[in-house]
């Protein structure tokens, strides 16, 4: 098809290509696009988001953030932007710069107040997301990170089907309903052959600041059921901690090093996924 010639994921694309609705802005050239999803709100979806895009700023690819949970955005305040503004520029729309070159684009940068509740039906907040991909000017990116809505709806619908998603990390937490969820967006995924890197499950323990030792809040069982019922990978289990809990830009570098020392890994095995 010829919309498929300047998808920049056409060569490894494992879509029905007959059926795709994917649309693109020539004038960007983003290489590796991930989603992340859950299904399920409250997971710390948008934290991981954040940890997952700034690990790769580290490794010193360029990076974008799209925040496609438009009735619930929180990527501004994790990344320290709560007060920034997108602006316009020649029909696009420039995204907003964290002091590290990461390039952000959210509801709230365009909101007049944050508070604001999007009083809008799954249309309009669908085709919300749609110029957030094609209306901004990402430019050349290695990596675009999307963070999802919470569900399997229209707007993660349309996000799916309309952005060449290379890769979709899901969101869980050590909870049998939890899992139950997550598992209609695998599903989801699936049914739409778009390749789930694997889980990653946060709140899974909590560490002895004496000892160190890990202390399981709930049951590993379930986790261990979901991941062989789904045939998925286990990305690594994250810790409950007040650093993660209060992330953003300004605490990151001086957060708990354990995040590091866990999280490090989790972004290597996700680019080694993508390759």
């Amino acid at each position: 098809m010829a919309e498929c010639d300047s998808c920049p994921s056409n060569d490894g694309c494992s879509k029905d290509k007959k059926r795709c609705m994917i649309e693109n802005n020539p004038l960007n050239n983003v290489k590796k696009i991930i989603a992340v999803m859950s299904g399920k709100g409250g997971v710390g979806k948008s934290s991981i988001s954040v940890l997952i895009a700034k690990q790769l700023k580290q490794l010193g690819y360029s990076v974008g953030v799209l925040d496609a949970d438009i009735t619930g955005p929180s990527i501004p305040r994790l990344l320290g932007l709560k007060d920034k503004k997108a602006y316009g520029n020649n029909d696009m729309i420039l995204p907003v710069e964290t002091s590290d070159g990461m390039k952000v684009m959210s509801l709230n940068f365009v909101a007049e107040n944050e508070e604001d509740p999007v009083i809008s039906r799954g249309p309009i907040i669908s085709n919300m997301v749609k110029q957030f991909w094609t209306g901004v000017l990402w430019g050349d990116l290695d990596f675009l990170v999307i963070d999802m809505p919470p569900g399997t709806g229209d707007v993660a619908l349309t996000v799916l089907q309309t952005i060449p998603i290379d890769g979709i990390v899901m969101v869980s937490v050590p909870q049998d309903f939890v899992s139950m969820i997550v598992s209609k967006a695998v599903n989801m995924a699936k049914k739409l052959n778009i390749n789930v890197i694997g889980v990653i499950e946060n709140m899974s323990y909590i560490a002895c600041p004496d000892c160190g030792k890990k202390i399981k809040l709930f049951s590993g069982d379930n986790t261990d059921k979901f991941l062989k019922e789904m045939d998925l990978k286990l990305l690594g289990e994250l810790p409950m901690l007040n650093s993660i809990r209060n992330l953003d830009e300004n605490e990151y570098d001086s957060r708990d090093e354990s995040v590091e020392l866990i999280f490090k890994p989790i972004t290597n095995s996700i680019i080694k996924d993508l390759e």
